[in-house]
């Protein structure tokens, strides 16, 4: 009776597969090869531009655009700040404020004011604003007294607190730009709590503001000082490199814009307030404002040579909720500014397209959902379905192309590329959902979570291994059942296809299973302890 009762439900199933899954999972298929496709392209065209223009021909940002040293620059690149050579020399330097926001940064507040604090330019040109959201009233007062500390020492240093959180960032930002000081301010340079821009920053990017006054935005490249902190932060560095190398190169030499990356930029103050100012409308205030200054117009420089020190999450919870924020913030963006974009009279209908199509619907968009559908659902699924056939082309020379893009510009990472494959796929899973959430304005779509920062402690212990484990017997919160409920529904796949199908898949999906199990029990970034 066993093997009949077997033969009545393999039957069954196969009646099943062809009437019903195998026609939705074959139009799932394409959908997900069409999308492949759109990514391969705005990959493609990217990478290409990055390499050609900007390394090849090697049209830097000075040969581009006019860049003048500062009146009172001296040969060797730094300002004679303290006795320059006459009263119209100083005259040169532009009023510059510069805000640190920050929410209880214990760990990094000492950093990133000290750092900002030795910026070379002359004192009276410079204003420097401590944005404190800080609920823990120790960490404010130690703040405060870091702010006193250094205007003791002449500096024009001013620490400001809200009575609220309201509009968080963005709400701080905007309430900073409202003081009477800032308003008598050309330009504003914005640092994370966790940034530490080198003595000369001001110096190399202001230049292109006060020489091109078109430019609304200079952005400089984020520098990682934990990188090789654990396996988590490498990958991290890989994506991010991509992000400045080729996505943000790019679109400065093409269009002359890119998504302002919320840190390590100095904006042109009549900018801002001419495309209206911080919003707290997303939780991508950065990526907001960016956008509504190329509608008026606004030209962005990118400058890859200048690099800010800075901080990468290196747990794996505080790596989720960034990624949460980024990600539905900017789907959000997406439905908010569509028609906006669609509408606005006055940019060129190819800025219009690079800003709905390339920059939003596709890499904020469709690259999230793709990632997990294509390879974390439908390729597995198919694996069960015999019936539906994913081309060579689809499944191997698309993504195969689209690493390979990524490895280039990461040849010293060529050895972790399976790592980061594996990595983003399960990262896949919380990302889709985030881009939802931001498309559909669910009950979370404006939730915000500072990332949490180690400052100098990442510095205690360089012998950290590649996969640091845990136990999430301690602690619960280390376990993400998602995580863990996709890793039995791969294994299903691969061992359905192991056993029963068609053994194509199967090593893949088993690599791909194991990836999300490690993820699922917190096997992956630094230790903390249990809050």
């Amino acid at each position: 009776m066993a093997p009949l009762g077997a033969d009545a439900a393999a039957a069954a199933w196969a009646a099943v597969r062809a009437r019903a899954v195998a026609p939705a999972l074959t139009a799932a298929v394409w959908a997900c090869l069409a999308m492949s496709a759109m990514l391969l392209l705005e990959a493609a065209c990217m990478s290409l531009v990055s390499l050609v223009a900007v390394r090849l021909l090697r049209l830097r940002p000075e040969r581009r655009f006019k860049w003048e040293p500062m009146a009172g620059a001296l040969e060797g690149g730094e300002a004679d700040v303290e006795d320059p050579p006459a009263s119209a020399g100083r005259r040169e330097f532009p009023m510059v404020l510069v805000q640190i926001p920050m929410y209880n940064e214990k760990e990094v507040y000492k950093l990133s004011i000290g750092a900002v604090c030795a910026l070379t330019w002359p004192p009276d040109r410079i204003i420097i604003q401590v944005l404190d959201d800080s609920t823990d009233p120790i960490i404010k007062e130690l703040v405060e007294l870091e702010c006193q500390e250094w205007a003791s020492k002449k500096i024009d240093i001013k620490y400001e607190v809200r009575n609220n959180r309201k509009g968080y960032k963005a709400g701080a930002l905007k309430k900073g730009m409202e003081h009477v000081y800032a308003q008598q301010c050309e330009f504003v340079a914005i640092f994370d709590a966790d940034f530490q821009p080198e003595s000369d920053f001001l110096l190399k990017t202001i230049p292109f503001l006060v020489h091109n006054p078109k430019i609304a935005l200079v952005q400089t490249r984020w520098k990682f000082v934990n990188y090789d902190a654990c396996l988590m932060t490498r990958i991290q560095k890989m994506s991010l490199d991509y992000h400045f190398k080729v996505e943000q190169e790019s679109g400065s030499f093409m269009h002359a814009f890119f998504g302002f990356n919320g840190t390590a930029g100095v904006w042109r103050v009549s900018a801002i307030n001419e495309s209206g100012g911080w919003k707290d409308r997303t939780t991508v205030e950065d990526m907001d404002l960016a956008v509504r200054a190329c509608l008026k117009e606004w030209e962005f420089l990118y400058v890859g040579d200048i690099r800010v020190k800075s901080e990468l999450p290196s747990t794996f919870k505080a790596y989720r909720h960034q990624q949460h924020r980024w990600t539905c913030g900017a789907a959000n963006l997406f439905r908010k500014m569509g028609w906006e974009i669609v509408t606005n009279k006055g940019v060129s209908i190819w800025k219009k397209w690079h800003l709905l199509y390339s920059f939003l619907f596709v890499r904020r968009v469709i690259a999230p959902i793709l990632t997990f559908l294509f390879y974390c659902v439908v390729i597995p699924l198919s694996a069960m379905v015999p019936e539906v056939h994913i081309p060579v082309w689809g499944l191997v020379y698309i993504p195969t192309a689209i690493t390979v893009m990524n490895a280039i510009r990461n040849p010293g990472s060529l050895h972790l590329m399976p790592f980061w494959i594996l990595f983003e796929n399960v990262m896949s899973m919380h990302r889709m959902r985030a881009a939802l959430t931001g498309l559909l304005e669910t009950a979370h779509v404006n939730d915000w979570v500072v990332t949490e920062k180690v400052g100098d402690l990442v510095k205690d212990d360089f012998d950290v291994p590649l996969l640091e484990p845990l136990k999430p017997t301690e602690c619960v919160e280390r376990i993400y059942i998602p995580e863990l409920l996709l890793a039995l529904y791969l294994l299903i796949c691969a061992s359905y296809d192991y056993v029963l199908g068609s053994q194509t898949y199967f090593m893949y999906i088993y690599l791909q299973a194991l990836a999300f199990i490690v993820l699922g029990f917190g096997f992956v970034g630094m230790k903390t302890p249990c809050s």
